[in-house]
């Protein structure tokens, strides 16, 4: 019971300011926490109830024509990681909380009371009438559905579909949600019920001027008529379904690029950040450093994914990307960050991973993190898009080293936090401080590149003050050796600062000179 407590309280943003809770279309006012639940809804969409509409529209055509099922509803009980991660294979759009419940509070996530906290959820999908179920994963039929418009038949039958679907919300006690025909929307024109907008976040540190968040998956749904489209570069997302009605809107972050971020408080892989209700039409949504907490910060290390994914595959030579199925953890509550790697089979010693993440540890009993980010006192876009990068910088190195070096690497840095006064990287004296010397000068120098490459000047001094000095690589870079050309030397078997500095040489004898120079003079 303390547990769920304690991490409400910090992944609030304790100690910063809470805005004002917003609402949506329909007056409900959005909150970020678990979702509450009203009565169960009778489903407009289930055969039985398409069938009486259809009856009810056409009284002389409905007996010729029969209604099959063109979904199923059910819901899955996922438990582990990798039982979550094959629902997910399988092209599902899942929801942790059911389908045809009245919301009586907006939320960004739901826990069903029955299970306990450091279980996986129930997980509410509409599956194809012929999909096939997975081996070994317990699920549940709940009702068979009849969605208009997906199938073939809808087009070329004759029959007014949407008419149909109206009066099924009618009969089923639903058409206080229906829009009004002649409301004068876009709907209720006929120009559009597809949903489709832009979803937009301001970096104030470059002006204001607002970007699109990036490769992120957008979910609605009414009932069980659920639709998800990805944004583009700019933010633009279209659905491909047609609403009746209002539906909820949600931000689901797992990115095209492959990254997810998470939890979502309790035992969720990819968190979701919950916009209310709104119009048919679609939703244009911005995201402000004054937007709730949690959402921007999701938002801003969204982009700096997709940016530096982006980056890493632009020129040759390539740094690598991290993993495409890379999991990141965010934390509002928290200082230290840390590039773990476990869900990539990095092994750490629980019990110092334990201190260190606190409260939070219990979390990766079913699903590990590789990046933990920790934003207490962070908040801005700059900041925050900072710490991101010098994690991801992390990721790219673990690519090219391997896990053996980074086991040592990540033992290092946890042993260190712990039994150093929580002194992150130790004081270079240490066994294995040679593993921290080569990673932190390269996250450090990429972290304050690409900065600068993003803002135009060189912001904070990130890093200068350790004693692995990143200046090394930032003094080779103004000499003209490229960070993606640093990058190469970074592999398992420089472990120190002198084979770094022979490998160095030996890859680029033409900046021999520079090299030398920029060790001696950190020395």
């Amino acid at each position: 019971m303390i547990l769920p407590a304690l991490l409400a309280a910090s992944c609030a943003g304790k100690g910063l300011d809470v805005p004002e809770a917003e609402t949506d279309a329909e007056g409900m006012r959005i909150h970020h926490d678990m979702i509450v639940l009203g009565e169960r809804l009778e489903d407009p969409y289930s055969v039985e109830n398409m069938t009486k509409a259809l009856a009810a529209v056409y009284p002389t055509k409905a007996d010729r024509v029969v209604l099959p099922a063109t979904h199923l509803y059910v819901r899955f009980l996922p438990e582990s990681d990798a039982q979550f991660r094959r629902l997910e294979q399988l092209g599902l759009t899942l929801l942790d909380h059911p389908m045809d419940y009245a919301i009586l509070r907006e939320g960004d996530y739901y826990h069903d009371p029955t299970l306990d906290k450091d279980r996986i959820t129930w997980q509410y999908a509409v599956v194809e009438k012929d999909f096939t179920f997975p081996d070994g994963i317990r699920h549940e039929l709940l009702d068979q559905c009849y969605i208009p418009g997906e199938q073939p038949a809808s087009k070329s039958d004759g029959l007014d579909w949407a008419a149909v679907e109206r009066e099924a919300f009618r009969l089923t006690g639903n058409a206080d949600l229906l829009l009004p025909e002649d409301g004068g929307t876009k709907a209720a024109e006929g120009t559009s019920g597809t949903p489709k907008g832009r979803i937009t976040i301001v970096d104030s540190t470059r002006g204001g001027a607002p970007e699109g968040v990036r490769g992120v998956r957008v979910s609605c749904n009414c009932f069980v008529k659920v639709a998800s489209a990805y944004t583009d570069e700019n933010g633009c997302y279209e659905m491909d379904k047609r609403f009746t009605t209002n539906p909820r809107y949600r931000l689901v972050f797992k990115n095209t690029a492959g990254f997810s971020l998470g939890f979502n408080l309790l035992l969720v892989p990819a968190s979701v950040s919950t916009l209310g209700k709104h119009g048919v039409e679609g939703l244009d949504y911005e995201v402000t450093e004054s937007s709730d907490r949690m959402l921007f910060l999701r938002c801003v290390v969204n982009n700096a994914g997709y940016d530096y994914y982006a980056w890493c595959k632009e020129e040759s030579p390539q740094v690598k990307t991290p993993p495409s199925n890379l999991r990141i953890w965010l934390f509002s509550g928290l200082r230290a960050s840390c590039a773990v790697m476990m869900h990539q089979g990095v092994l750490v010693e629980g019990g110092k991973l334990t201190e260190l993440l606190g409260e939070y540890a219990s979390l990766i009993k079913i699903f590990l993190p590789d990046l933990t980010l920790g934003f207490k006192d962070k908040g801005s876009y700059a900041e925050v898009y900072a710490t991101t990068v010098h994690e991801l910088a992390h990721a790219s190195h673990f690519m090219l080293a391997g896990k053996e070096y980074w086991d040592r690497y990540a033992r290092f840095i946890l042993t260190s936090y712990v039994t150093s006064g929580f002194v992150t990287y130790g004081v270079g004296t240490e066994e294995d401080h040679g593993h921290c010397e080569v990673g932190e000068m390269w996250a450090f120098f990429l972290q304050a590149s690409l900065y600068r490459e993003r803002y135009g000047h060189s912001g904070p001094n990130f890093g200068l003050n350790y004693w692995f000095h990143p200046q090394i690589f930032l003094q080779l870079e103004e000499r003209g050796l490229p960070a993606r050309k640093i990058f190469q030397v970074l592999d398992g078997a420089v472990t120190d600062r002198s084979l770094l500095q022979k490998k160095l040489t030996s890859y680029y004898p033409e900046f021999k000179s520079e090299i030398n120079h920029a060790f001696a003079r950190y020395n």
